[in-house]
This record gives C-alpha cells, sequence and structure tokens, in this order.
C-alpha cells in the first residue's frame, strides 16, 4: 500500500540488556531485568562482533532465550554482543507481549453508547460471564466482580455516589441504579440512656423523632425501682413538655403465669402505660421490668399518636407479669420525646436504647 509522506510503522521498538558472552551459544534475553520473549527470531536485530546477524540462519529464540548459531562454534568472552533490538510487529501488532501494555496506553475513554472498557464473557449460554478480578499485593489471589448469568437478561448501570463514604452506612440503590450511603434496613440505634437512680428517664427529641424513620422502637431492660409497690409509667412529651392529661386512651391485656390466666381490660389509663396492672413491683435484688415500646409516626403532624407496648416484670414474692398494650395519644402534634418513671420512688438502674426502624 502507497502513502503520501512517512510511512507509518507499528511496533513495540524495544532495546534488550546488555549480554556479556561466555563459552556458550545461549543467553538469557531481559527488558530492565525482567524476562523479555520476543515474537520471534524474524522480529530481531541482533548485532555480535559489529555484524547484523541472520535471524534463524546465525540465531534462533525460544521463549526468553536466544542462541548464536556461529560458524566458528562456541562464542566465547572475546565476543561482543553489540545489540540486541526487539521490533514487535511492524504494520501489525499482533498479540502484545507481556507486561507491554502499560497504564500510560491503556486510556479508556467512554462515550455516551459505550462503555470505556467491556470485559467479555466466554460466549455461551451458559458459559463463564464476564469477570474482573482485582488482585492483591502480591497478586496471588484476589477478588471477582460478575456480570449476572446470561439466563437473568440483566442490563443495568450502577453509578457510585456523589459522597464519601459514612462508617455504618451501606451502599443502597434509588430504583434506577443510583447509589447512596444510607441505612440498608433493620435497626438504626439512636439513643442510649443507662438510668442512676432517676426520677425519671427521657428518651428521644425533636432532632430523633423524625420523618426518617416512620417506626421507632424504644428496648428497656432490667428497669429497676427504689421502692416496693411500684410501676412503670410512661408520659408523652410535645413541644418540650411532658403531657398529664385525659388525652391516653389505652387497652390492655395481663397475663399472670402460675396465679391467674388472663385479665383484660380496656379504656382510659391516664399515664400508667407500662402498669403491671395488679402486680406490684418489688425492689429487692432481682427484681426488675424490661420489654419494648413501638411508637408510629412520632414526627408527622397528621395522626394521633399510635403505640404498642410488651412489658415483662417479677416480683420475687409472686409470678412474674406479663403487659401487652395498645393504644394512642389524641393529639396530631409531633412528639418530643416519652418519658418514663416510677409511681413510687426513683428509676435506680436500667438500660434503654432508642431505635429507628429503617
Amino acid at each position: 500500500m502507497a502513502y503520501i509522506g512517512k510511512e507509518p510503522q507499528v511496533g513495540n521498538y524495544v532495546k534488550l540488556d546488555a549480554i556479556s558472552t561466555s563459552s556458550t551459544n545461549t543467553y538469557n534475553l531481559t527488558k530492565d531485568s525482567v524476562a523479555f520473549t520476543p515474537e520471534s527470531a524474524l522480529h530481531m536485530i541482533v548485532s555480535l562482533n559489529g555484524v547484523i546477524q541472520a535471524p534463524l540462519t546465525s540465531f534462533s529464540v525460544s521463549g526468553s532465550t536466544i542462541t548464536f548459531l556461529p560458524s566458528s562454534g562456541t562464542l566465547s568472552s572475546s565476543d561482543t554482543i553489540d545489540f540486541i533490538l526487539v521490533l514487535g510487529n511492524v504494520l501489525d501488532i499482533g498479540t502484545p507481549s507481556d507486561s507491554t501494555v502499560t497504564n500510560a496506553k491503556t486510556n479508556f475513554v467512554s462515550t455516551s453508547s459505550s462503555a470505556g472498557l467491556t470485559i467479555k464473557g466466554d460466549g455461551t449460554s451458559s458459559g463463564t460471564t464476564g469477570t474482573l478480578q482485582l488482585n492483591c499485593s502480591n497478586n496471588n489471589h484476589g477478588i471477582k466482580l460478575a456480570s449476572p448469568a446470561h439466563t437473568h437478561g440483566q442490563s443495568y448501570t450502577l453509578t457510585f455516589p456523589t459522597t464519601a463514604p459514612v462508617a455504618d452506612k451501606a451502599l443502597i440503590t434509588d430504583g434506577s441504579g443510583n447509589l447512596s450511603f444510607g441505612n440498608a434496613g433493620g435497626l438504626v440505634l439512636l439513643q442510649t440512656v443507662t438510668a442512676s437512680d432517676d426520677a425519671t428517664v427521657e428518651i428521644g427529641s425533636s432532632s430523633l423523632f423524625t420523618t426518617t424513620y416512620r417506626t421507632y422502637i424504644i428496648y428497656y431492660s432490667n428497669v429497676h425501682l427504689a421502692a416496693d409497690n411500684g410501676d412503670i409509667n410512661l408520659r408523652f412529651g410535645i413541644s418540650g413538655s411532658i403531657r398529664s392529661d385525659s388525652y391516653y386512651d389505652f387497652t390492655r391485656y395481663v397475663r399472670y403465669d402460675g396465679s391467674t390466666s388472663s385479665v383484660g381490660q380496656a379504656g382510659n389509663l391516664q399515664n400508667a402505660l407500662l402498669k403491671a396492672v395488679g402486680q406490684a413491683r418489688g425492689n429487692d435484688t432481682g427484681e426488675q421490668s424490661s420489654g419494648y415500646v413501638m411508637v408510629y409516626d412520632p414526627a408527622s403532624t397528621d395522626n394521633y399518636k399510635h403505640i404498642n407496648i410488651f412489658n415483662t416484670g417479677d416480683d420475687i414474692t409472686s409470678d412474674a407479669t406479663q403487659s401487652v398494650l395498645g393504644g394512642r395519644y389524641r393529639t396530631v402534634s409531633a412528639l418530643t420525646s416519652i418519658q418514663f418513671y416510677s409511681g413510687a420512688g426513683n428509676i435506680t438502674s436500667g438500660y434503654f436504647r432508642l431505635y429507628g426502624i429503617a
């Protein structure tokens, strides 16, 4: 083919490391002290004692070694290998040699219609999918990112977040492949309170009760009271003020294991959600209450505030008590807190944890 101007050449031109001759005809080929394998003897220019050698006739190549075939027989230390130049494939790069495609040579450009780099499968419907492997520093093991199998027919794009990673968050998608760091679901711990001889324990705030979570749960455990015959009560806080009024409506079902099979009651249970319902709390060692409170849409300003409670307590002189309650507070105002308190004396100890349910 004719060209106007200088004829183009395509190849990987490499000058190999110098070789000191000795009483042998076979030598290792290296580039920067790393073994180098030419395409063939025909891709090489070799000068020995100032004379260009004929490939295949004066020398041959096998892998990364060269063997001279001099008419005199065996080379010696008095011979000089002036240089070895490897041309690569002229006008056809063929298959690149190992380690010849460097970072500078890889400049993959994406367009609106195609990816910058495509890693293909093996071309069969039930074979191996396109897989990208990320090796460790020693290159003796690594992890793989693989496409779904052909049978699933998936074609989608995952776009990574515009923000930096956040501790204890997961990658989540908006359904269109746009990723962000957020809560992947389950319980998200928002607040921890440890009671220590407190008149009240207040959980939540206007910054914690938000529309980020529609449902909240408060777990409490090993709540111990200072006075005997006390109950654990609960009240709502609105706009920073604890409410003690007649807007609490709750139903209640209680079972006393051992002595009474069940007790049911419904009606206005003002300010007394977590009572043992006829079973007094003791204040001896080992007597405590544990349970949880479910709160629904506390930040809403459109609905009454609904709540469910499960409570287990004990008195060493009687049986364990179990209380299951449900009800509401008749206001559409947003809750700002939930307050626990005792009907007799302080709460000497106990653990309270507020979670948002993502």
